[in-house]
């Protein structure tokens, strides 16, 4: 189920980031209230605190209130956003694909995320306990795998995919596999001795899951170290619903791409100061999740 929690309405609707025409301003009479999903790739009280300052920028900018609505896992916001039960959510690309499949192409990503070198993209990879003797992919035969969501790109999609066609095939080559829940609990996981090795996502040394766990206090720094990475993937995407006015996804666009300029606070909430900032993204930018996505599908159908 999904837990709502409520923001207030700010009044700086005026500085909306689109015109004040009559066309606009139809839309905020049919979106007074605007819900929005996050994929549960980290904890939920983490996620709550690290969009608060999101959502209140968008207020600002948008002239409407923004409902933050956390989901128990990745398909509860795909679910969500095919419902219309969001309007806007943050997907990664597997789940976005996976969104664009049951929906029969009704959702769209409009905007995502480049690092702070200006690279499209990110990494999904393996990784083990550094005081582990496994030093490569082929050290893990035998051993137990955590992946995070069925739906995570780099936490099941893009391993089970990359590592299948490269003779690894998970469901034969490792003990076991098992899903955590979420990336951060993959890692906690590993660390305990629960798995041998874990999947998920890692952008370069200074922005990955574990980087990011190691900046909050909870595990210890340089705990964990990679021994396999997949080609890379593209950013998770800002996803909308194809039936919102195309003023809206405009201006919900516009609002990411230039919250770097306009708000600090939010920025750096987002990104942890790590983000290079949002550039404009098309359904061709995520072709490939989908051919993913299904390959998977046909496999697990054929197991």
């Amino acid at each position: 189920m999904i837990a709502i929690a409520r923001r207030t309405l700010l009044a700086a609707g005026a500085a909306s980031l689109v015109p004040a025409t009559g066309r606009s301003q139809d839309w905020r009479t049919r979106y007074p209230t605007l819900a929005m999903g996050v994929i549960t790739s980290e904890n939920e009280a983490d996620r709550i605190v690290r969009y608060r300052p999101v959502v209140s920028y968008l207020e600002r900018v948008l002239g409407v209130r923004i409902e933050f609505r956390n989901a128990t896992d990745y398909a509860g916001v795909v679910e969500a956003l095919n419902a219309n039960k969001l309007q806007i959510a943050h997907l990664g690309p597997a789940a976005y694909a996976q969104a664009w499949i049951v929906s029969g192409g009704k959702v769209l990503p409009i905007a995502a995320t480049v690092d702070a070198a200006g690279d499209f993209g990110y990494f999904s990879v393996v990784v083990v306990r550094s005081d582990s003797p496994y030093r490569s992919i082929d050290d893990l035969r035998g051993k137990k795998l955590a992946f995070a969501d069925p739906n995570s790109a780099s936490g099941f999609q893009a391993p089970a995919f990359f590592m299948r066609e490269a003779g690894y095939d998970p469901t034969k080559f490792f003990a076991s596999t098992a899903f955590s829940g979420s990336h951060e609990n993959s890692v906690i996981a590993l660390l305990n001795g629960t798995f041998d090795a874990a999947a998920t996502w890692w952008n370069n040394d200074e922005r990955s899951n574990y980087a990011r766990m190691w900046d909050k206090g909870m595990i210890p720094r340089n705990s964990v170290r990679v021994v396999w990475k997949s080609p890379q993937l593209p950013s998770s995407p800002l996803t909308v619903r194809t039936d919102m006015p195309e003023d809206l996804r405009i201006a919900v666009k516009q609002a990411f791409i230039r919250m770097k300029d306009l708000d600090k606070e939010a920025w750096q909430a987002l990104g942890d100061g790590k983000l290079g900032g949002y550039r404009e993204v098309s359904h061709a930018d995520y072709e490939a999740m989908v051919r993913l996505v299904r390959d998977n599908q046909r496999a697990r159908r054929a197991s």
